[in-house]
């Protein structure tokens, strides 16, 4: 199924990766908000759980591991073009969790990775929602 104009939502995840104050982003490298910098996450394959997903997909775009556990949030991301069509439905579910190991380069759908304090959102372009999820997520 395809991730634009697709025919049903994709049900996906994100990792709110921390360590000493900082997050983990992923420069997104492919539509929809390519170039945008946003928790590294992706769709959860067919048998898959959520959980699982999570770690491998923070695994595959950072090269990362976390300490994840329950999830914090689940939320829809729907965006439309411009004649009212479903551009893209995504259902995402939120892990939050202390880095591990790894040093974080980015692989897989990122073009590029970065440790950001709160105070640095705001600096840079985030897919929507991210910015505010971070700070209402994030350990103090």
């Amino acid at each position: 199924m395809s991730r634009l104009y697709p025919d049903a939502p994709r049900v996906g995840v994100s990792v709110l990766c921390h360590d000493q104050g900082r997050v983990l982003l992923i420069r997104r490298g492919k539509d929809p908000f390519k170039g945008y910098w946003s928790l590294p996450g992706g769709l959860v394959e067919l048998g898959e759980p959520l959980l699982d997903a999570a770690k491998r997909e923070l695994r595959e775009e950072t090269g990362v591991e976390a300490d994840l556990s329950e999830p914090v949030e689940t939320f829809d991301s729907i965006q439309f073009d411009d004649s009212g069509r479903v551009l893209s439905h995504f259902i995402l579910t939120v892990f939050c969790g202390a880095h591990l190991s790894g040093d974080a380069i980015a692989g897989d759908d990122a073009s590029a990775t970065d440790w950001v304090r709160p105070e640095e959102l705001d600096d840079r372009p985030t897919t929507p929602g991210t910015a505010a999820r971070i700070r209402r997520h994030l350990p103090l």
